[in-house]
């Protein structure tokens, strides 16, 4: 069975002309996307905290999924990497923040990382939706 593959775009999230990547792709109900960071806001303000870029990350992701057709229920996996393990409070107070009253939270994963693109970068993050589910109604076992 072959699915359709589309290109997603937010104008939240722009992708630069010279792109050698694709920020998101739509891949039957499946959305799947780069690992998004808080880039440029970190350049703008290189004090942002982790909590800080978290909730600019998760703004991103939430943006892309929404111009796929989905909304943040659709979130099912989130894959985190951060620059300083010590970091890892303030990740998990975002995604409280983020996610707070779903029913169910994404599965996750994160790792210390040695470094990212820019150093003022502290976290990255990829993240995975399907447009069939909703974890903010979804029950629990």
């Amino acid at each position: 069975m072959s699915h359709t593959v589309q290109q997603v775009q937010a104008d939240a999230v722009r992708e630069p002309a010279n792109a050698t990547w694709s920020n998101a792709l739509l891949i039957g109900n499946e959305v799947v996307m780069s690992g998004m960071t808080a880039h440029p806001a970190t350049q703008q303000d290189p004090a942002l905290d982790c909590y800080a870029q978290t909730l600019i990350v998760l703004g991103k992701i939430r943006a892309l999924v929404e111009a796929a057709g989905g909304h943040v229920g659709t979130i099912y996996r989130l894959t985190v990497y951060l620059t300083d393990i010590g970091d890892k409070d303030q990740v998990g107070r975002a995604r409280r923040d983020f996610f707070a009253g779903q029913a169910l939270l994404p599965t996750s994963t994160l790792v210390e990382v040695s470094g990212l693109v820019f150093p003022t970068l502290r976290v990255e993050i990829e993240a995975a939706a399907r447009l069939d589910i909703d974890l903010r109604t979804a029950p629990k076992r």
